[in-house]
Formats: structure tokens, C-alpha cells, sequence
């Protein structure tokens, strides 16, 4: 029998272990096996069930009193997770907010790279979950057109590139997928089962295109209620969105003047950034050819990263130092990610690098890049939340990813490493500030499409000004620039929260350095501030100023 430390954390325990079982995908991120044959119910009423217990366990959890300061975080966090994710599920919002980087297609697709592929129940399991995509995709277009029927649509621009992706998963990526699973075809029953798959992506597809188009809304922004709600969903803050506009607009002058400090070390003649990023693209030191070389450098850089920060700056727990790379399923957006260890951590902490049909990329972006998604970034972050079991709850380690907290952590992260001098090398430096410039343009341009604020022209935001901004500010190549704006249009608020965690993450240090002076300890702060776990910006903020330095 499991004994809790407190009503608070057994109502937390109870909570994610009914929510795993209505959810048989995040079942297999927490490494629960016994559902690896079936997929979720997307349908309204299978989210309608989702929302009952949230809604059940809010209401007792209201009743519980906590028992010390472990218990009241554990209480906050969990009270202000669900009624925001309830007020999401009541209002629709969270049944009609979908791009290629978060959809139920992608979502399930996704699922079959976390899968166990070691004994042949694991490959029954992987044949039986193919065959259970149609099913999945079904209850997700019931929800859409049902929605759509009483005027409450997912916008044109991002079916479009939904249906791009099914079509890339029905025009060989699950055929693909079940190659790379299962090269020497021990398991026949898994190639049959991803035409079955594949069949089913190009029917989605199909409908989205045929019939589904036609009901969508062609508005891409979707006006400063929803975004106001959305943002403070990602962020755990109540912003003022015209003041962090401008702190945006006035942050990326900043970077920007860096940026042109760098570029005349680089190529002095350029006339724009875009020229230097070109000259980087195509410079022969940066470039690394095919996809086991790319592998083996995300992995020894990050192994890199683990032996110089460990016991200087941080004391990285044994079973986190190993932290997997793999290459992104075809048909992915085109940023990298990252994926949590399960549990047991007996699956790996795994970034994934996304190469859009190509073999080769190009390093001097890449490498700010990984220290944000591996080490001291998500992977540090994720898996000290994953092993602190004594210290938070279920639900803090597993339900309460909020973006403010863990986007800001690593785009910190990144920040501390160029204060460690990471980037001295001056196009290895320029990828830094591009991938900064990239946060601050989010924020400029996120806003300003969603709630139509005018750009420097005068111009209303929208995809094509916001492309441009990328290209030309964030130093992005046109598809990346496109998937990033598609992706923002789709995914209102989360796009700011990485900047604007960031900003609460050096606030809390300083404040926490002057207020402590002598006594601050920088691998203290890391080690208090990653295993209080995630939470929202605002209660981020005053949990930090409780701090003791100890």
C-alpha cells in the first residue's frame, strides 16, 4: 500500500493515475505499458469524461488544508492548472486551437517513437496502436466539425498545414516509420498495420481539405480575449500585452545592436544580417553531413555540457546525465524539441532535431539550440522535476508543464551559458543572438497578429510582415520563418512566454542576489529554483522571494 506524505499529494496521485488511464498516450510518457495498444478519444465527449475529473478533483482539493509550505506550492499549483485548463475546455478554446507542431495527427504520431521496441508484445503493441489511428482520427474530426457546425472553427491557414501532414504520413512516413522499427521485417503485422494508418492520414486529410476547408475561418488572429486567456494559460501571469509588446519591440533593438557588433567581426562588408546568416549557412566549418554525424554531435556536445557544468554550477543527479538525440519524424514542424524521461527514467530525457527531408545542417544556430533543449536547458530542468518525488507531487511532476516556467528556464539557460562564455567564438556567438533575436521577434509579432497592432510601417501584423520579421530580424531561412509564423497563428500566447520567462527567471537571481548578498550562492539558487518545480510566473516570482539561500 502507497503511504503519501499528505492528503494533497494522495489526491495528486489519484488524479494522474485516473488521467493516465483516460489517456492511454500520456500513459506511455509516463512509461505505463499496459495501454500501449490503444490511442485517446478526441471526441467531446471523451474530453467531456477529462474534464469531470479535473473538475471532481478540483473540488476536493479545495476542501484540503495543507500541511507545511511543500504541501501549500503542491495545492497552488495544482488549483491554478486545472481551473485554467477547465476555463480552456469550457469555453471550446482548447478543442479548436491546433498547428503542426501540436495537433491530435501529430500528437499520435508522435506516440510510436516513445513506444518500448524490445520484445514482440512491444511490436503487438506498436500494430495494434496503428490500427487504432483511424479510430483516433475519427473522434477528432467529430469534435472539429461539430464545433465548426455551431460556428466555433480551427482557421484555414492551420488545416492547411495539418493536412500537409497527414498527407506526409500517408505518403510513406508511417510506412517508413515501421521500417525503421522493424528493418529486417521480424513483424509483418506492423507494416500491414501502418497502411492501415497511412489510409487513415490520407482520408483525414482528405476531409480537411474537401469539406472541413470550407467551414474553417480564414481570420488567422483571434482577437485579445481569447489571446489574453490563452497567454495567461502559457505564462501563469496576468500581462499588460501592450507594455510587454513594446518591452519586446525594445529587447529585440537590443539584440539587434549586438548582432551588428558580431556581423562586423564576421563579414564586415555586409550590408544586412541576412547577408551573414547566408555567409554562415554556407561556410564548410560549420556544416555536418548526415544524419550519424548529426546524432553524434548533439550527443557529445550535450555530454560536453554535463561534464563542464556538474559540480561547478549545478550537481546533476547520476540518472539524468545521459541524455538521448534522435532525428524528428517527417512531417514535423521545423523546431527542434524535446521529450521527458519516463518516470523510472528507464526512457531518456530525448531531443529531437527536426531535418525537413535534408541530410545535413548547419552548426552555428544549433549550438545555443541544444543548450537550450539538453543541458543546462529542458533536460536538466524536466528531470530533476521528474526525480524529485519526495518534494513535489504527481501532478507537479507530470500534469503541470507550464511554458513561462520551463520555455523561460531554458531560454535562460542559454543566457547563463553565454555568460559562461560559451559563444566567444564569433559565429557560434551569432546563432545566440539569433535565436534571442528569434524570442524578442515572437513576442513583437505574436501580439501584434493576434490583437492587430500596426509594425513600423504602419502595417497591421500578419503572416507575410511576420515572415518578413523572422527572416530578416531572427535570421531564419523562409520554411523555418513560414512554419514558425504558422505555428504562432495556431498556438496564440505560447510564443511570448519564452522571453517573458525568461525575464522572471533573471529577475528572481538578481533579486535574490541582492537580497542575500554575501550569502547567495548561484548553484544553490539553480538547485532551489529547478526542484520547486514548474509553476506560473506570478506565483514563480513570490515563491523566489521566500528564498532563504539555503
Amino acid at each position: 500500500m502507497t503511504t503519501h506524505r499528505s492528503p494533497i499529494f494522495a489526491l495528486s496521485d489519484s488524479y494522474v493515475e485516473k488521467s493516465a488511464r483516460l489517456s492511454p498516450m500520456a500513459s506511455t510518457y509516463l512509461g505505463i505499458a499496459d495501454l500501449n495498444d490503444q490511442l485517446d478519444d478526441f471526441s467531446i465527449a471523451g474530453r467531456a469524461v477529462e474534464a469531470d475529473l479535473s473538475r471532481a478533483t478540483l473540488a476536493e482539493l479545495n476542501k484540503l488544508e495543507p500541511i507545511d509550505e511543500i504541501d501549500r506550492v503542491a495545492k497552488s499549483v495544482m488549483q491554478e492548472r486545472l481551473t485554467s485548463s477547465l476555463q480552456l475546455h469550457d469555453s471550446f478554446e482548447s478543442h479548436i486551437s491546433f498547428n503542426v507542431l501540436t495537433s491530435p495527427p501529430a500528437d499520435i504520431r508522435q506516440v510510436f517513437e516513445m513506444m518500448p521496441k524490445e520484445s514482440a508484445a512491444d511490436f503487438d503493441n506498436i500494430a495494434k496502436r496503428l490500427l487504432a489511428v483511424d479510430k483516433a482520427h475519427l473522434s477528432w474530426v467529430s469534435t472539429i466539425d461539430t464545433l465548426a457546425k455551431k460556428g466555433k472553427t480551427v482557421a484555414q491557414r492551420q488545416i492547411d498545414g495539418i493536412a500537409k501532414q497527414l498527407e506526409s504520413y500517408a505518403d510513406g512516413g508511417y510506412a517508413a516509420m515501421a521500417k525503421s522499427f522493424d528493418p529486417d521485417g521480424k513483424y509483418p503485422a506492423i507494416h500491414e498495420a501502418a497502411k492501415a494508418a497511412a489510409r487513415s492520414s490520407a482520408e483525414t486529410a482528405t476531409y480537411l481539405r474537401g469539406t472541413y476547408m470550407a467551414l474553417a475561418t480564414p481570420n488567422d488572429a483571434v482577437g485579445a480575449e481569447r489571446y489574453a486567456a490563452w497567454a495567461r494559460y502559457y505564462t501563469g501571469a496576468d500581462l499588460d500585452l501592450r507594455a510587454t509588446y513594446e518591452w519586446g519591440l525594445a529587447d529585440l533593438a537590443q539584440i539587434t545592436e549586438r548582432m551588428w557588433r558580431v556581423a562586423a567581426k564576421i563579414k564586415p562588408d555586409a550590408k544586412t544580417l541576412r547577408e551573414v546568416a547566408d555567409y554562415l549557412d554556407n561556410a564548410p566549418e560549420y556544416k555536418i553531413h548526415g544524419k550519424d554525424a548529426i546524432i553524434k554531435k548533439l550527443l557529445d556536445f550535450t555530454q560536453a555540457a554535463v561534464t563542464q557544468l556538474d559540480g561547478t554550477h549545478f550537481d546533476i543527479d547520476e540518472r539524468m546525465k545521459f541524455c538521448d538525440a534522435r532525428i524528428a519524424p517527417e512531417g514535423s514542424a521545423s523546431a527542434p524539441y524535446y521529450m521527458s524521461p519516463s518516470e523510472d527514467m528507464s526512457r531518456p530525457g530525448t531531443t529531437w532535431l527536426p531535418l525537413l527531408g535534408k541530410d545535413e545542417v548547419s552548426w552555428w544556430h544549433l549550438a545555443s539550440t541544444w543548450y537550450h533543449e539538453a543541458v543546462p536547458g529542458h533536460h536538466l530542468q524536466v528531470a530533476t522535476s521528474v526525480l524529485e518525488r519526495g518534494r513535489l507531487s504527481s501532478f507537479q511532476r507530470f500534469g503541470a508543464w507550464i511554458s513561462g516556467y520551463g520555455e523561460g528556464w531554458a531560454l535562460y539557460a542559454e543566457r547563463f551559458m553565454d555568460d559562461l562564455g560559451a559563444f566567444d567564438e564569433p559565429g557560434i556567438e551569432m546563432g545566440f543572438l539569433s535565436a534571442q533575436a528569434l524570442r524578442a521577434t515572437r513576442i513583437v509579432i505574436d501580439i501584434g497578429m493576434h490583437l492587430g497592432y500596426t509594425d513600423e510601417n504602419g502595417r497591421v501584423w500578419d503572416a507575410v510582415s511576420g515572415r518578413e520579421a523572422l527572416m530578416n530580424k531572427a535570421l531564419l531561412d523562409e520554411h523555418h520563418a513560414t512554419s514558425e509564423t504558422d505555428r504562432y497563428l495556431g498556438w496564440p500566447g505560447q510564443a511570448i512566454s519564452y522571453k517573458v520567462g525568461e525575464r522572471e527567471w533573471i529577475a528572481a537571481r538578481e533579486n535574490a542576489k541582492k537580497r542575500l548578498g554575501s550569502e547567495f550562492s548561484l548553484k544553490k539558487f539553480h538547485a532551489h529554483a529547478l526542484k520547486i518545480g514548474p509553476m506560473g510566473l506570478d506565483t514563480f516570482g513570490e515563491e523566489l522571494a521566500l528564498w532563504d539561500g539555503k
